[in-house]
């Protein structure tokens, strides 16, 4: 328990972005304090997102049944329109993977591929240009 507070301070391994990411000057970086970012006080997120007027969220990460998951399941009670990315997301397994996508697809929101997320996207995108 005390390795698992320690992981989730400040300077702490865990707690730094993944060096591959392509983080840009123009990105917002949030800090996540707990396993949900939509946890009170765990982070800023769902204050960002209200403020932009932003009412989808797409959960990507590590681990799809424990942080993923938490954040997906409370920005649903939150009223957000929540996806999981199943390709965007990893678990120590595939069997806990897939069982926590299927509960999350069973009660609390969407489940889909980055190519089918981007489909939407660009679907939106086209009926916008349209109106």
């Amino acid at each position: 328990m005390q390795r698992r507070y320690e992981s989730m301070e400040v300077g702490h391994d865990g707690f730094e972005f993944w060096h591959d990411n392509d983080i840009r000057p123009e990105d917002t970086c949030l800090t996540k304090m707990r396993y949900s970012a939509f946890i009170q006080g765990s982070s800023e997120i769902q204050r960002h997102l209200r403020k932009r007027k932003l009412d989808t969220v797409l959960i990507t990460g590590t681990a799809t049944n424990v942080c993923c998951e938490s954040s997906a399941r409370d920005a649903m009670m939150l009223n957000f329109k929540t996806i999981m990315v199943a390709d965007g997301l990893a678990a120590s397994s595939d069997e806990e993977h897939n069982a926590s996508l299927s509960a999350f697809y069973g009660r609390f929101g969407d489940v889909q591929t980055v190519d089918e997320v981007l489909q939407s996207l660009d679907r939106g995108d086209k009926a916008r240009a349209a109106a």
